[in-house]
């Protein structure tokens, strides 16, 4: 391919990544991960209630990885709440995956940073050394793959945004976050978490996630091969040399 597309192409690839990377930050920060509906159940219990009366003791909240907001319903009118992750809610949450699932939001970033820098670098500089040119780009991948899988792949930081949404996932469904949020200091009244909604910070990352492996064909529709990948003429060629010798 002319030396000229594949400026444009790796000039492409930079502009997504750093898309991605802003938008992984206004991810990280704003409180738009989750949208969610509880139940009071014990004052719908105690009043008998039925029909549209459910409406008096159903409430919402919407939350982030930091921060969240929300309203309270139980038959007494509405009580809005705010809340933070950090200090307050470390005794009900899982601390340990939501600490992980900040802690990868930040690497996704970092790394989404430098792949930029790559990108830019061989779109515009002259990349004289391995590390700066078209491998220097899997270079990066393949350390974020020995990081978070058990095998390598081409487009592995994008592995990290994957990692995010799933223990992201596992957090909201598994342990049940928002029914935790929504009882939290609540010692007279039970609320069940009733429905649960994705929001724009999580298909923020989903985005990205998409991104880095765009950018992968990108590279690939440039002309440069994947690492650790060699055509079956170069082994044959090796074969042969060694019964040479």
């Amino acid at each position: 391919m002319p030396s000229q597309q594949k400026k444009v192409i790796f000039c492409m690839a930079g502009m997504l990544s750093f898309v991605c990377a802003l938008g992984a930050v206004a991810a990280l920060g704003t409180p738009l991960w989750i949208k969610a509906t509880f139940f009071c159940k014990t004052g719908a219990l105690l009043v008998n209630a039925s029909g549209q009366e459910l409406d008096k003791f159903m409430g919402e909240m919407q939350y982030g990885l930091f921060h969240g907001e929300g309203v309270r319903q139980c038959g007494l009118g509405a009580r809005p709440f705010r809340f933070s992750f950090f200090p307050d809610l470390l005794k009900a949450i899982p601390v340990s995956i939501h600490v992980n699932v900040i802690l990868f939001s930040t690497i996704l970033i970092v790394l989404t940073l430098v792949g930029t820098a790559f990108f830019m670098y061989n779109a515009f500089g002259k990349p004289f050394e391995t590390l700066h040119g078209p491998l220097g780009l899997y270079l990066l991948s393949f350390i974020s793959a020995a990081l978070w899988l058990p095998a390598p792949s081409p487009q592995a930081a994008g592995s990290c945004g994957c990692l995010v949404m799933i223990l992201f996932a596992s957090e909201v469904k598994i342990h049940r976050l928002s029914e935790k949020i929504a009882n939290y200091k609540e010692g007279t009244y039970a609320y069940k978490t009733q429905s649960e909604k994705y929001t724009t910070s999580f298909w923020v990352v989903f985005i990205c996630f998409f991104v880095h492996f765009l950018n992968g064909l990108l590279i690939r529709f440039a002309g440069f091969q994947f690492p650790f990948a060699k055509s079956k003429d170069t082994e044959t060629t090796n074969v042969a040399a060694d019964l040479m010798y």
